[in-house]
């Protein structure tokens, strides 16, 4: 089978593609609608860029030709916490991407608890387990659809007690989920480890 990208529509091309690129992690964004509104939204197209300085980026695609409120409020404020969610908290992950008010919080209707953040003004989600405080440093953007990537550094990292272990974060204990095409995610699973001694010769599973 032979897909030509330009005789079929954008929004068939973006149905394909995230059926390709997965599992995905998934960026769970608070930004400041307003001083009381906390907006929240997963975002899938997110990696990051670089450890010094620790920088963090995420795509916003628009809606109906418009930036979405995430998008619009880093805009504005140029500050916002991602967050990594864990396998109990998929429900209202999905949930908080459906379309809500601008004037309505996501996280206060979705019954999620939050905190002030320290180094940024955004609060961030109380019971997440990894939630990055980050400034605005760059927008690039990409595409004839004005899809935003959003580049932000680190200011502070907020990690649950008992994940980070000599300084590495472990996947199994966090339990993160990914993102696959449609409304479906994927668990971490099977935790394959290689054995990274080269003497041995081929690496294998260990």
């Amino acid at each position: 089978m032979k897909i030509d990208p330009r005789k079929i529509a954008p929004a068939d091309a973006y149905k394909l593609l995230i059926g390709i690129v997965v599992p995905r992690p998934i960026a769970w964004v608070t930004t400041l609608s307003s001083p009381r509104v906390v907006n929240l939204a997963p975002f899938s197209c997110f990696m990051f860029l670089s450890s010094d300085p620790p920088l963090l980026g995420f795509t916003v695609g628009p809606k109906r030709g418009e930036r979405k409120d995430t998008a619009r409020n880093i805009h504005r404020t140029g500050e916002y916490v991602v967050h990594i969610a864990d396998d109990s908290m998929l429900g209202a992950l999905h949930a908080s991407a459906d379309e809500f008010p601008a004037d309505v919080g996501e996280a206060h209707a979705l019954g999620l608890e939050t905190l002030a953040s320290e180094a940024v003004s955004v609060p961030r989600l109380a019971h997440a387990p990894i939630a990055a405080e980050c400034k605005l440093v760059q927008v690039l953007r990409f595409g004839r659809s004005g899809s935003e990537f959003m580049v932000g550094e680190v200011q502070l990292f907020h990690v649950r007690d008992g994940l980070c272990i000599d300084g590495k974060i472990d996947s199994e204990r966090l339990r993160p989920v990914g993102r696959l095409a449609g409304p479906t995610y994927a668990k971490l699973g099977d935790v394959v480890r290689m054995n990274p001694n080269r003497a041995m010769g081929p690496y294998e599973v260990i």
